[in-house]
This record gives structure tokens, C-alpha cells and sequence, in this order.
């Protein structure tokens, strides 16, 4: 097996996600969803937290059916996460 790429998250416009604060300040993210693809470190509290000047990354991939999904990671070069619903926009279905 060879030793997989780490994607970045680009942008995130997310805001209701408590690591958003001008961009993803999450060390890592992961992206799964039920029925589309969606980070699922996304979560609203009433704070910003993370790291400030983090270069966020995708830690892990729990959608099977992507075609950038390669062994539970994304081989994407780079991901973005859009809307309110924090989707990963860079998601192709197989």
C-alpha cells in the first residue's frame, strides 16, 4: 500500500461551525455523512476554538463512494466545505 497524500481544506465557508473562525482552524477534519458528504467535525457552540493558524486537513473519509476516497483517506489535492450543512464540495460519487 502506498503511503496516501494529505488533502487540505482550501476554504470553509461554514460559519455556524465553531472551528470556523476566517477558515477551518480544525488540526483535522473528518468528512462522512449518512446521505451526502459532510464534515463531521462540524459543530455550533458559542465559541471559536481550534488552532488559529491551523492548515486544516482531512484526517479521514468515511464516504466509500467518492472516487477521491483511497483506503479511508481523500486523495483529493484539496477539499472545500461549503454551506450551512458544512458539505465537502469536492465529493464525486462513483
Amino acid at each position: 500500500m502506498s503511503t496516501p497524500t494529505i488533502t487540505n481544506v482550501s476554504s470553509c465557508t461554514t460559519t455556524a461551525c465553531a472551528f470556523n473562525d476566517g477558515g477551518c482552524n480544525a488540526y483535522a477534519i473528518t468528512v462522512g455523512g449518512e446521505n451526502a458528504a459532510a464534515c463531521g467535525t462540524f459543530t455550533t457552540l458559542d465559541i471559536r476554538a481550534g488552532i488559529s493558524d491551523a492548515h486544516s486537513e482531512v484526517g479521514a473519509c468515511h464516504r466509500l463512494d467518492c472516487t477521491h476516497n483511497k483506503d479511508l483517506m481523500c486523495a483529493a489535492d484539496s477539499i472545500s466545505i461549503v454551506g450551512e450543512s458544512a458539505m465537502c464540495a469536492d465529493y464525486n460519487a462513483r
